[in-house]
């Protein structure tokens, strides 16, 4: 008798440390601007002659498989440390087509990946896209909402905002991503993008008050810029009100120096991950819990005339083999 309360006191334990496991699970998600992803085909009506093998930066097959065994060991790196099945979920911008794509899931680091696409108006050719694991979220809908014009601008014409939605960990939660117009554009045409994507996040919570909802992207803006306060973006959880976001990479970039692109010796950070409040302050279910730049030595030109930037793959017009002209960024989900 004595045995068996013994084994049931050993197995009650081990169910409640599993339990309790359970409810503390991390999950991640992430951003990263692939930087110029072409393959070395021209598509008919792009303007990617740049990458082409004839082209400005002699885009061969061998330059571009690089390219795509770089990111995938970024890729399939972010957020490991903690989260050893990988983000979620993975916002990317800067993708030519679903070929490449195709061709970046097939690298063995990244394999167990999916990804979700639709092809957009943009004169380059680059759209936005959604790799995902199947394991962790399951897509139930998406669909590429195109941008419109500011004042009739049709130069500096935003991408289409991705909406992707989906269940993880056994909740709805909805992702937006996006890539603004470039710095090449004045404020008010990203300010006319953030109004664009605050109309889709009324929409989505007029249908659904308790959305988790994120909105990640290449902002092309910092997060305390005019197009980010526009969004609604707020630097302290005590700031969010009903309707607003979550932005904690202001005090990243502000408080601690940190970025994800160098300019002129000056960090900026344009790929932000934001979230409803609903994702910030619930109760129950999946919470955020906090945010990093992943930053890893490899990632960094380490001599020359760029030290210290993030390691692209051109850069005074030669083809240095890098990774990106950006870092990615990652938030952190509890269940």
């Amino acid at each position: 008798m004595r045995k068996i309360l013994v084994l049931c006191s050993f197995w009650l334990c081990v169910a409640t440390l599993g339990a309790q496991n359970a409810e503390r699970k991390l999950y991640s998600v992430a951003f990263y601007n692939l930087e110029n992803l072409f393959d070395t085909v021209h598509d008919a009506g792009k303007n990617d002659n740049e990458f082409l093998p004839d082209g400005s930066y002699r885009w061969t097959v061998k330059k571009y498989e690089s390219k795509l065994q770089n990111l995938s060991k970024v890729l399939g790196s972010l957020s490991r440390d903690l989260v050893p099945e990988g983000p979620a979920f993975i916002g990317v911008a800067e993708v030519e087509n679903s070929r490449v794509l195709e061709d970046l899931v097939k690298q063995p680091a990244i394999s167990n990946y999916e990804f979700v696409h639709y092809e957009g108006p943009d004169r380059r050719g680059i759209d936005c896209a959604l790799l995902y694991d199947p394991k962790q979220f399951s897509v139930t809908h998406s669909k590429l909402v195109l941008s419109t014009p500011f004042e009739g601008d049709t130069v500096h014409l935003t991408r289409g905002f991705l909406i992707v939605d989906g269940q993880l960990a056994g909740e709805r939660v909805c992702v937006i991503v996006n890539h603004w117009p470039s710095r090449g554009a004045k404020s008010p045409v990203r300010v006319h993008a953030a109004r664009q994507v605050k109309a889709l996040k009324d929409s989505l919570m007029r249908s659904d008050k308790k959305l988790k909802l994120i909105v990640m992207g290449d902002m092309n803006d910092d997060p305390m810029d005019e197009s980010m306060e526009v969004l609604g973006a707020r630097k302290y959880p005590k700031q969010v009100k009903k309707g607003e976001f979550y932005n904690p990479w202001w005090v990243t970039l502000e408080d601690k120096g940190v970025g994800t692109l160098l300019y002129r010796g000056k960090w900026n950070l344009f790929d932000q991950i934001v979230i409803s409040k609903p994702l910030l302050k619930a109760k129950k279910g999946l919470r955020y819990t906090h945010n990093e730049v992943f930053i890893r030595d490899y990632l960094i030109q380490q001599d020359g005339k760029y030290k210290g930037a993030p390691l692209r793959t051109h850069g005074g017009g030669a083809w240095l083999n890098g990774y990106s002209d950006h870092l990615p960024t990652i938030i952190y989900l509890k269940k």
